[in-house]
């Protein structure tokens, strides 16, 4: 079983092929290029340097929120793409989730942080036990002052993993000295663990009609609230 695996929901871009539960190959760029300029560049010499085409892929797997609004539609319509034109299932999973997995070799709470910007952070909650993660909360955005509570009432050390862990770190760390920050190259969002997400999914069943899947991207674009706010002035 090979999948393949995008991540471009925040500044990170990744791609990854997962073969039969084994990490063959991931490619990562943190460069600040935009994802529309690097993705595909980096899937075609991930899938070139291992010998492979797209024909040899069974599955195709993509972040599908929440994060940056166009960062997540640019990994879907790459993954869409392939789904369309080889028919492959398809496997849009939790860009929360994802990151759970890059943490799932620690037993304990995972605490999964995306900078959602206006106050808040992107956010799930995760136990993690003989590598893998259990969830305990939905994908949130929420503020910083009400996810102290819920972290205070964690036994044991919470690890901190994401874009966002720094910044909640520093936030919170003087008040929940329980909070571990996990190491750089950890933190980041990764393709591996999508593809990591989706095998546990294909595992269950569960896959996607590509046409139905849309982001999950909690709350509304700028574009969409200005929008709303325009027709509600307009209705006054």
């Amino acid at each position: 079983m090979r999948i393949i695996a995008f991540e471009t929901s925040a500044k990170a871009v990744s791609v990854a092929l997962l073969t039969d539960g084994a990490l063959t190959a991931e490619y990562f760029q943190n460069s600040g290029q935009t994802h529309s300029r690097t993705l595909m560049k980096l899937a075609k010499d991930m899938l070139d340097n291992c010998d492979l085409s797209p024909a040899d892929l069974d599955y195709a797997a993509w972040a599908n929120g929440p994060g940056s609004f166009t960062g997540v539609r640019i990994g879907a319509a790459a993954a869409k793409g392939l789904c369309w034109g080889l028919e492959l299932p398809a496997l849009p999973v939790s860009t929360l989730e994802a990151m759970a997995w890059t943490a799932a070799d620690r037993d304990g709470p995972v605490c999964c942080c995306m900078d959602a910007r206006r106050g808040q952070i992107y956010n799930a909650l995760f136990r993690c036990r003989s590598g893998q993660p259990e969830r305990i909360t939905p994908d949130r955005a929420i503020a910083l002052e009400e996810l102290a509570p819920e972290l205070a009432a964690l036994e044991g050390p919470i690890y901190l993993v994401g874009d966002g862990a720094k910044l909640a770190y520093d936030a919170l760390y003087p008040q929940l000295p329980a909070l571990r920050l996990s190491s750089e190259h950890l933190r980041q969002q990764r393709a591996s663990g999508v593809a990591l997400a989706a095998r546990a999914a294909v595992l269950l069943g569960r896959t996607a009609d590509p046409a139905l899947s849309v982001p999950n991207y909690l709350r509304l674009s700028q574009a969409e609230r200005e929008r709303l706010a325009k027709e509600s002035k307009e209705g006054e």
